[in-house]
């Protein structure tokens, strides 16, 4: 296994994902968590402390490589944003891997966002190689607002820099998704879901969130005063709503 993971804690597992990031995403979350379950964070390919792919990247499989290497047979899985998008894959193609799904104002493949989230992230696009200015016209979203005036904006900053870097570095490969995108599939998703999102995130990711609400079973719980980043600005709060969940 050549991706970075740490593991800390003892009991359930329980396997956090990020996107745009690495595992600091989980700087405050994590620790909590391991008071009462075996808690697996990681890097991604081509984020973090993993290596630059070779070759066209494929998340799912990555985590279920990382799942057999741990001989972990079912976890709960734990996603935010992309790794919100990851998880619920990962849940449609192997549900017999997952216990329950957590699902962090993720992303959702196949739908369609809006003019303005796309003509945002071809501005950042446009700005490279200039880290600065790309981190400063994403953070300038709508779905930063709360981070951006919080203690942790520091730490945003540094993730943000150090992922772009890495970006940099990648040879000409794509991420590869299933053939069949999950928003056709949600009424498909088998284990039992609870999908939270920050009040103040941005609105192409609210309507993600009321999507999935009307085409699954699954729970949703909404976050006042928190944007994207509720797991950097509410630990706390997420904690208490995700392990209210797993006992259920």
């Amino acid at each position: 296994m050549d991706l970075y993971y740490e593991i800390n804690g003892n009991g359930h597992p329980v396997v956090l994902l990020t996107g745009g990031a690495d595992i600091r995403n989980w700087t405050f979350v994590a620790p909590l968590l391991a008071k009462h379950y075996k808690v697996v964070s990681f890097d991604g390919r081509g984020t973090g402390k993993s290596p630059s792919p070779l070759e066209d990247v494929n998340p799912i499989e990555d985590l279920l490589s990382l799942l057999d290497h741990l001989e972990i047979n079912q976890a709960t899985l734990i996603g935010h944003s992309m790794g919100g998008q990851i998880a619920t894959e990962f849940a449609l193609n192997y549900p017999e891997r997952v216990s329950k799904l957590v699902l962090i104002a993720p992303g959702l493949s196949g739908f369609s966002y809006s003019k303005e989230f796309e003509e945002n992230i071809k501005k950042i696009h446009e700005a490279a190689p200039d880290i600065d200015k790309m981190v400063e016209l994403l953070l300038s979203d709508s779905s930063y607002r709360v981070i951006t005036a919080s203690p942790h904006r520091d730490l945003m900053v540094q993730m943000l820099r150090h992922h772009m870097n890495r970006m940099f570095e990648w040879p000409a490969v794509k991420l590869i998704w299933p053939q069949r995108p999950a928003i056709e599939r949600l009424e498909e998703l088998t284990p039992t879901t609870l999908l939270i999102i920050g009040k103040e995130d941005s609105p192409d990711n609210l309507r993600v969130a009321n999507y999935i609400r009307k085409h699954s079973d699954t729970r949703i719980i909404e976050i006042p005063d928190a944007d994207h980043m509720v797991n950097l600005t509410h630990p706390e709060k997420l904690y208490r709503q995700i392990t209210g969940f797993m006992k259920e």
